[in-house]
This record gives structure tokens, C-alpha cells and sequence, in this order.
């Protein structure tokens, strides 16, 4: 078997942004403290009604560099084509072998945009069959069982199971936001969607609603599967 690298992150989106919309405040976080964070994009977001495939992977990289994340890879399936597939599957599994991460996060599947969801349920048979150590997947990487499965939110705002506190952290979740011109800020020439129409300031907004809830200025919001256990620090700062 082939030996995996060993990873704190890895966070799955359908399209280069969806990971930036949903937790870029907590990924600068954690590479500022020394986290090693990789990001998955699915897709090359070949259907997007602003910019192309170039542009969008060229901000993508933009994107990460703002963020400090070091690797940033595409699985280049079909935009609009995320379907229940084996074939899906095993690449997406095959990542997480490869990566040998810690946490898994990917979008949450209550999402206006049917990729999202699709992503979501991809990544969740993903990361069961990633830890079986009889299922076949493309790199021949050795069996690897995260620790938790993690959603962030995209379009959505429902009530998130647990936030993470981003206070220091929202203008560099703008600032990566801010990297992908051709899809908040197209220019005359672009066609209008939601993303044209104060979608960053949306965004913001809603980190702040989370913030304020728990008690901070600004914070992120996830949902998990199972009950998140709480072991250490119950009452101290954090988790």
C-alpha cells in the first residue's frame, strides 16, 4: 500500500468558493496557528454564468495562498453531473486516503444549489468507505477513518449544531472571498446572480448573527451526524 500524507483538514466543496463562503475564517485561523489545511474542489465549475474554467482555477489558487493553505486540488467531475456514483466515490475516497486527515468538512446538504447537497452525499459515502480496508479506490492508498465528518453552510442558515468563533479572522475570510472577481464582482459586461447582489455582504451578516448567539463577533457555523462529544475544557474557553 502506498503511504498517505498526514493531514489536520480536509474540506470538500462542489466549486472553487463554496469551501471560502462556508469557512474561510476558520481555515486562516488554523493555518495561522500551524494547521496543515487541503481543499477539494470536485468541479471545475465549467457552468458558471461569470468567468471561465482559467479564471476560476486561478483565483482558486489566489484564494488559498490568502488563506495559507498550501495544496489545493480539483477532481475535475462535471459541474452539474455530481451524481451518486461509484466511480465519484472512490476518487473522493481515495483523497481522504491520501490525505489521511484529522477532520472532514464538506457543504451541508439543505442548499439552494442541488450540487451542494450532491457534494454532501458524495463526501458522506466517502468517508465511510475510506475507512474499509477491502475498498478498492484509484491510488492504492492505505485505509484511513477521520475522526468527524463536518458541514459548513453555503447558501443556507439554519441552526448550526456548534460554531467557531472567527472574531479575529472575518476580514481574511473577505479577502479570500474577494480573490474570485469574476463571480461577486463581474464587471458591466457580467451577467447578474445571486453572487452579483451583495451575496459577501449576506455572508458577513450571517457569521454575525452566529457570532452574536454565541457570544462572540463573529463566528462560523457547522452541523454534524452524530453527537459531538465533549471531553476536555467543558468549562473553559473553546472546545
Amino acid at each position: 500500500m502506498i503511504q498517505e500524507k498526514k493531514t489536520d483538514v480536509l474540506a470538500f466543496g462542489a466549486h472553487s468558493d463554496d469551501v471560502e463562503i462556508g469557512m474561510a475564517g476558520s481555515i486562516y485561523k488554523w493555518t495561522a496557528s500551524g494547521r496543515n489545511v487541503v481543499i477539494c474542489d470536485l468541479t471545475r465549475a465549467e457552468l458558471s454564468s461569470n468567468g471561465n474554467m482559467e479564471t476560476r482555477l486561478q483565483e482558486a489558487s489566489e484564494a488559498a495562498s490568502r488563506m495559507g493553505v498550501r495544496e489545493r486540488v480539483n477532481l475535475q467531475l462535471p459541474d452539474r453531473g455530481l451524481y451518486m456514483k461509484d466511480e465519484y466515490i472512490r476518487q473522493i475516497a481515495d483523497m481522504i486516503r491520501k490525505y489521511s486527515p484529522t477532520l472532514v468538512f464538506a457543504p451541508f446538504s439543505e442548499d439552494r444549489h442541488p450540487d451542494h447537497g450532491r457534494c454532501a452525499e458524495l463526501v458522506k459515502e466517502a468517508f465511510f468507505s475510506a475507512g474499509i480496508k477491502k475498498f478498492k479506490t484509484p491510488g492504492g492508498y492505505n485505509a484511513h477513518k477521520p475522526n468527524n465528518l463536518f458541514y459548513y453552510f453555503i447558501n443556507s442558515q439554519p441552526n448550526p449544531d456548534f460554531v467557531l468563533d472567527i472574531s479575529g479572522f472575518m476580514d481574511q475570510k473577505l479577502c479570500a472571498l474577494q480573490a474570485y472577481q469574476s463571480q461577486f464582482q463581474p464587471g458591466e459586461s457580467g451577467v447578474k446572480t445571486p453572487l452579483t447582489d451583495g451575496y459577501l455582504e449576506r455572508v458577513e451578516a450571517r457569521e454575525r448573527i452566529y457570532g452574536v448567539e454565541a457570544g462572540v463577533t463573529f463566528a462560523e457555523g457547522f452541523k454534524i451526524d452524530r453527537p459531538l462529544l465533549i471531553n476536555q475544557n467543558i468549562f473553559g474557553e473553546g472546545l
